[in-house]
């Protein structure tokens, strides 16, 4: 990771940690994110205030993955590991392919949904769970 991506993170991660404490985001953090993240901070927020992020957890190994709506018509859903990866378009286009983006608007939604508590919680078999993940 260079140094152009690495403080960002580092700045962003220290936010999430503050919210996560405090259980609700305050304008001055959504604003940091919002700065660091551009539109995509400004889309999850959409995302996550119509309730749109499940946290999806297998028993009982107490793994889980989240579950994020798109904002399409579609309102297609995207598997995500917020701090690794997502399933969208968005992800190995923007992210992977030429490394224009830090996140996705689906990641930064996990992050913020699971930071002040606003995901629907679903519980599967550990067996479900992995079916999910072998459609990856």
């Amino acid at each position: 990771m260079s140094a152009t991506t690495s403080l960002p993170l580092a700045v962003a991660d220290a936010v999430w940690a503050e919210i996560k404490s405090a259980g609700r985001a305050s304008d001055e953090h959504l604003s940091i994110l919002e700065t660091l993240f551009g539109k995509n901070m400004l889309r999850a927020c959409k995302i996550v205030d119509e309730r749109g992020v499940r946290r999806v957890t297998g028993a009982p190994s107490g793994r889980s993955l989240f579950v994020v709506m798109g904002e399409s018509k579609r309102k297609e859903e995207y598997l995500c590991f917020p701090e690794h990866l997502c399933t969208c378009y968005s992800f190995f286009y923007d992210i992977v392919g030429r490394g224009e983006q830090l996140c996705c608007k689906h990641q930064l939604a996990a992050r913020l949904a699971e930071a002040v508590g606003e995901h629907q919680e679903m519980e599967v078999t550990d067996e479900e769970l992995a079916h999910m993940l072998a459609k990856l």
